[in-house]
C-alpha cells in the first residue's frame, strides 16, 4: 500500500505530462494488484484483470487495452513506447531515486517479502536487478523523473550493491 501512495502521489504531480491521465491513474490501481512472490508473470495477471474489469463496467475497448499494455510495461522488459507508458514507468521506480532513509526502508521491505530464500540466493538476484537499472543509458525516460531522482538512484543502487 505504501508503494500505491507514493505512485499517486507523484502522479499528481506529472499528471499533466501525460496523454491520457486517467488511464494511467488506473494503471497505478492496478499494476500490483495481483502479486505472487514466485511468479515472473505478475504484471501481465493484473493487466489481464485490470482489462477485464473495465470491460466489466463497460469501459470503451481501446482504453482498457490501453490501461493493459500500461500495466504490461511496468514489468521493466522493454523500453516504455510511449509518453504515458514512460511516466508511468519511471513513477514506478520513483523509489530507486528516494532519499537515503526511504530508499534503505524499501530495501528492507523487499528482503522482507523474500524472507524465505536464502540471504545469498537473495543477494545474487538482488544485486542483478540493481546493475541491470544501473546499466541503463538512463534509468528514467521523461526529462523531469531524470532531473528529479537519476542522481539519487545511482547513488542508491551504487549503496545498495556495495553492501
Amino acid at each position: 500500500m505504501q508503494h500505491l501512495e507514493e505512485c499517486l502521489n507523484l502522479f499528481a504531480t506529472v499528471a499533466d505530462l501525460t496523454e491520457h491521465p486517467a488511464e494511467v491513474a488506473m494503471a497505478i490501481w492496478f499494476h500490483d494488484s495481483i502479486y505472487e512472490l514466485t511468479s515472473n508473470k505478475n504484471e501481465q495477471m493484473s493487466a489481464q484483470w485490470a482489462h477485464q474489469v473495465l470491460i466489466d463496467h463497460s469501459t470503451d475497448a481501446a482504453v482498457a487495452e490501453r490501461v493493459r499494455r500500461l500495466i504490461i510495461a511496468t514489468a521493466h522488459q522493454a523500453l516504455p513506447a510511449n509518453q504515458d507508458e514512460k511516466i508511468l514507468v519511471d513513477i514506478d521506480l520513483a523509489i530507486l531515486g528516494a532519499p537515503n532513509e526511504r530508499f534503505a526502508e524499501y530495501e528492507q521491505q523487499i528482503r522482507a517479502e523474500y524472507s524465505a530464500v536464502p540471504q545469498w540466493l537473495f543477494k545474487q538476484k538482488r544485486h542483478s536487478i540493481l546493475r541491470s537499472f544501473l546499466q541503463r543509458v538512463s534509468i528514467y525516460a521523461t526529462p523531469v523523473f531524470i532531473a528529479r531522482f537519476e542522481t539519487s538512484a545511482h547513488n542508491n543502487l551504487e549503496r545498495a550493491l556495495a553492501n
